[in-house]
């Protein structure tokens, strides 16, 4: 066993290095290290380290300090173009060292660009508005069993708060009506355009809340009168070209005849207003009369919102308690306990509970990805540098025997970290512009390329080079810089010198870590992805159409159905207020059999003929399916509402009477469906109810042969344009509609994977710097063991047990932390799967792999030079 030797307390023996001056440097730290060890060898090893201490103190006084240098100009050209010249050699003699780490880093930089200017747009929603810190959004509370929340509130709240009360300086109603048809009509044509961001009934003070200049008109004139609206720059270049748009018309669904007034300038692109067309608000009591009416306190419509700009000195707490009066004085239901609450503009993008469009933890998560992958680039550069420390040991020692000082030498190293940080940086803005359409897509932004001309983002760019420079080159600058003359140009610069191992090992273990904990959480996305979309729904998704009606016209609705029905490839139609499974469910109390008042929950209302239950296979379990008929006479209840009622079985349901929609719709139980998933696999299924009303159906539900189906939807189309000129054709098929449920954790799957990718490639890089650090040092050892008889295999054991030992120890770290990251994931899901140990089996298994083919060339070829080699080269 190797005897440890004595070493004094390494912060004293810095200290005592630095003051000393040069010349006496060595005479004196030999005679200290002598009394060291003989103190040792007498006193014990923690009496010396105090009398080493005691004695480095008293050592420090004039005669022995080094002396100051003479103040020296550093900031010359010549100086720099040195350090240049000299820093451009070394990586042209030294290709694949500035490949990688160029790579690595541009990489990583080129993550960070991208994350920034997402996060800064993000962020920036809705700042441009000028009273923007004192601009609320009244939101909704509602309170029965269970709490709900709504962007939305009553129709008449604005009205009764402008009338009474004073603590507003502005306040306006809004309703948006997305997803419109817009006609344009002239002696020859009728022109069609469908938007889905629809129109925004306003009321005057809309304009005086948010920052949406006009290019054509004034505001004092443009929504004067009903029926006008103005349109933005973009629309009336859609529309009427080079053309002025004011004084023309359109017509909004067919009903409302809209005159133009103003023009807006283009909306931009980081405000969450995107409706194109902002209509007078006389207009909506025409457009939509029973909800805009003054006296409809009985609902809430969350496209109906209300803001206002509070007056100076008002603060929300004193709002919110006026507001609470009226929610008691009009209540929304009698079981329902409904408050108000003002929410503020800068929280309206990212509140998921009232519809923000980004959760805010999302920019964070991301901020954590780019600091950790910027982090990983340095560390693996500074992996690299010090690697290559004892291939220029002799430079070194020859630059500072010819005079070269520590702090010459430490800046030059910088400098070429420099040229490195900025080469990546170039590349790395490069990658980004060219990435950027990639990047709107895949976050569904509108960045554009004036984002680079941004001052905050060339800052950032500026403060990222010099950062990452000092970050990754202060280090290796440093230990190469401290050589000691004699001993670099012999080459025996000590280990501890160079760096040791253990900083490394910590880093590279943080590595495989993160890039575990991304595995794991890759392969449970992807497995609860998968569980979602094949798992079985309760009824049958594939090869129906959803096909929007022209009309409430119920004798022409089943006039269409019968027609349909003669087209080859049609198996089955039904008429229906929507599919099973929808995002556009209709909500509403219910009152059952003989018990009083309306019940604590919620049904879910599908208004279905007789052939619904035919066409989606929707599977009865005791009674019968509806009769035909275009009046509510009988309903169709699922599992799921027997379980709310607490009722056993389904036989004890039959014949029991439902009400619904505030007692307007009646009828017996005839028949009990098997449960089925009527919304995304977040949500429990829903208690819910089917009954027949003609006149509410607002859509054909088709069941295609699968194959013939193209050649019926053009047929289909046919038909339905031949008895609705005026409108658009709209379908859509209900198997890409459901996929639609899971965009969010689709976007999210696709960003794990392309971080998981990166941070195992950034990890790679980090893994082939460790490798060639231990084959240089080993090159002696393996020389020796090859000659005592070691072989191949014992050689590649001999590094490949380090690996081994830094995975398992990472895999400790990791494990529990993606455990606890992914089943706080799943909490979201009322239908998920469960974690088992294949996930992370596959997580280290991966782990292993690609250590195994990152380090696998270096080591072999350690293991099969020949020993007479390796042993000269040492």
């Amino acid at each position: 066993m190797a005897k440890v030797k004595n070493s004094p307390p390494k912060l004293f023996l810095h200290f005592f290095r630095w003051y000393c001056h040069p010349r006496m440097l060595d005479y004196i730290e030999g005679d200290l290290m002598e009394v060291y060890e003989r103190n040792v060898k007498v006193s014990g090893k923690r009496k010396a380290d105090r009398k080493f201490i005691l004695d480095v103190l008293l050592l420090f006084r004039p005669g022995i300090i080094r002396p100051r240098r003479p103040y020296q100009n550093l900031n010359t050209y010549s100086m720099y173009k040195s350090y240049f010249k000299i820093g451009w050699r070394t990586l042209l003699r030294n290709q694949e060292y500035a490949v990688i780490n160029i790579a690595g880093l541009a990489l990583s930089i080129t993550c960070c660009i991208l994350i920034f200017a997402l996060i800064s747009h993000h962020l920036g929603f809705d700042d441009f508005h000028p009273e923007k810190a004192d601009t609320y959004r009244i939101v909704t509370e509602m309170q029965s069993e269970t709490a709900s929340y709504s962007s939305g509130v009553p129709t008449p709240l604005g009205g009764l708060i402008r009338e009474n009360q004073t603590f507003w300086k502005y306040i306006a109603r809004t309703y948006k009506a997305p997803n419109i048809l817009v006609t344009l009509k002239n002696d020859r044509e009728s022109l069609k355009y469908k938007e889905p961001e629809g129109i925004v009934f306003v009321e005057p003070d809309f304009f005086g809340i948010f920052d949406f200049p006009l290019s054509k008109g004034s505001f004092e004139s443009v929504l004067k009168e009903p029926n006008t609206a103005v349109i933005t720059e973009r629309l009336s270049k859609k529309y009427f070209g080079d053309d002025d748009p004011v004084g023309k018309s359109l017509w909004v669904d067919n009903t409302l005849a809209l005159t133009i007034t103003g023009v807006l300038r283009d909306l931009p692109s980081n405000t969450d207003f995107r409706s194109e067309i902002v209509v007078s608000y006389p207009a909506f009591t025409t457009y939509m009369p029973w909800l805009a009416s003054e006296n409809f306190w009985s609902g809430i419509s969350g496209n109906f919102q209300c803001y206002t700009v509070l007056n100076p000195g008002v603060s929300v707490g004193q709002v919110e308690e006026a507001l609470a009066y009226y929610a008691k004085e009009y209540p929304i239901g009698s079981n329902t306990k409904n408050i108000y609450h003002l929410q503020g503009l800068s929280d309206i993008h990212f509140n998921a509970k009232y519809g923000g469009a980004m959760d805010k933890s999302s920019l964070w998560i991301l901020s954590a990805v780019g600091l950790f992958l910027l982090l990983t680039a340095c560390v693996n550069f500074v992996n690299m540098a010090t690697a290559k420390a004892l291939r220029r040991s002799k430079e070194v020692g020859v630059r500072k025997v010819m005079g070269g000082h520590r702090w010459q030498l430490f800046w030059q190293f910088v400098f070429e970290t420099g040229i490195i940080t900025t080469l990546s940086v170039v590349l790395a803005v490069i990658s980004s512009l060219l990435l950027l359409p990639g990047i709107n897509n895949f976050f569904n932004t509108q960045l554009s390329a004036r984002l680079f001309a941004d001052i905050d983002v060339i800052l950032f760019i500026l403060i990222l080079d010099v950062s990452i420079t000092l970050l990754a080159g202060f280090y290796p600058a440093f230990i190469l810089g401290g050589f000691k003359p004699i001993a670099a140009l012999k080459g025996k610069i000590p280990l501890q010198q160079i760096g040791g191992f253990n900083t490394r090992r910590a880093l590279i273990v943080s590595q495989f870590v993160i890039s575990q904990v991304l595995v794991i959480s890759l392969l449970v996305v992807v497995n609860q992805m998968r569980f979602a979309k094949q798992s079985d729904l309760g009824f049958d998704k594939e090869s129906i159409v959803m096909v929007e009606m022209g009309s409430d016209s119920v004798k022409m609705n089943h006039a269409l159905k019968n027609e349909f029905m003669r087209i080859p490839g049609v198996e089955k139609v039904a008429l229906c207020s929507n599919a099973p499974a929808s995002s556009d469910n209709w909500n509403t109390d219910l009152q059952f059999d003989n018990r009083e008042g309306e019940l604590d929950f919620l049904v879910n209302m599908k208004l279905v003929d007789e052939d619904y239950a035919s066409v989606f296979n929707l599977q009865l379990v005791s009674g019968r399916d509806l009769l035909p008929s275009d009046t509510v006479r009988e309903v169709l209840v699922n599992e799921a509402l027997l379980h709310k009622l607490g009722i056993a079985t389904a036989e004890e349901a039959i014949g029991r009477m439902v009400t619904v929609n505030a007692g307007s719709m009646s009828g017996p139980i005839v028949g009990v469906i098997k449960n089925f998933h009527d919304q995304s696999f977040h949500r429990e299924i829903s208690p819910t109810v089917f009954t027949t009303k003609a006149g509410n159906y607002s859509s054909f539900a088709i069941k295609l042969n699968p194959h013939v189906g193209k050649s019926s939807l053009k047929q289909i189309q046919g038909i339905w344009l031949t008895n609705y000129p005026d409108q658009l054709f709209e379908f859509s098929f209900l198997d890409e509609s459901i996929a639609r449920f899971y965009e969010t954790e689709e976007t999210l799957l696709k960003g794990v994977k392309l971080f998981s990718f990166i941070a195992i490639f950034i990890g790679c890089l980090g893994l082939y710097g460790l490798i060639s650090f231990m084959v240089a040092q080993k090159t002696k050892e393996v020389g020796i063991r090859k000659v005592m008889g070691g072989g191949v295999s014992h050689i590649v054991w001999l590094f490949g047990r380090e690996f081994v030992r830094l995975i398992l120890i990472a895999f400790v770290i990791a494990a529990p932390i993606g455990w606890y990251l992914m089943s706080n994931w799943l909490q979201d899901f009322e239908f998920k799967i469960q974690l088992d140990l294949w996930t992370f089996g596959i997580a280290i298994g991966c782990s292993f792999v690609i250590a195994a083919v990152t380090v696998g060339y270096q080591v072999i070829r350690a293991a099969v030079v020949n020993p007479a080699v390796s042993l000269k080269t040492e």
